[in-house]
């Protein structure tokens, strides 16, 4: 399923562009391109955003993910059903009570002192 990730670096100049490019092609992508507000759009199929959003942070050391959306084919087969059942009820689930026990050992045992 291909894949729409926006990550925002700090571009100032054409060289950290081309260098944003260059990152980012390196990873399996179909398109890449740098939006007005200097956001890096990379469209793939995929696409690990988390490994791509490193690999920018160790040249640019500040690489923000936006969004990552699903891009779905213009011409869609058929309008899907939605799943009728009922959604399940939560359970809350509580941890057993914790008992706490002390064995206490007498040093002295009692002895019979008359005999």
């Amino acid at each position: 399923m291909k894949k729409k990730i926006v990550i925002n670096v700090p571009m100032h100049n054409e060289k950290a562009r081309s260098k944003a490019m260059s990152i980012a092609v390196n990873v399996p992508v179909a398109a890449v391109s740098i939006d007005e507000n200097d956001q890096l759009v990379v469209t793939g199929e995929g696409v690990d955003s988390v490994c791509l959003a490193k690999s920018l942070r160790k040249k640019f050391c500040f690489a923000d993910i936006v969004s990552i959306q699903d891009v779905n084919p213009a011409n869609s087969s058929g309008p899907s059903t939605p799943d009728s059942s009922p959604p399940r009820p939560t359970q809350a689930q509580y941890c057993p009570p914790v008992y706490y026990e002390r064995v206490v050992y007498d040093a002295s045992p009692p002895n019979c002192t008359i005999l």
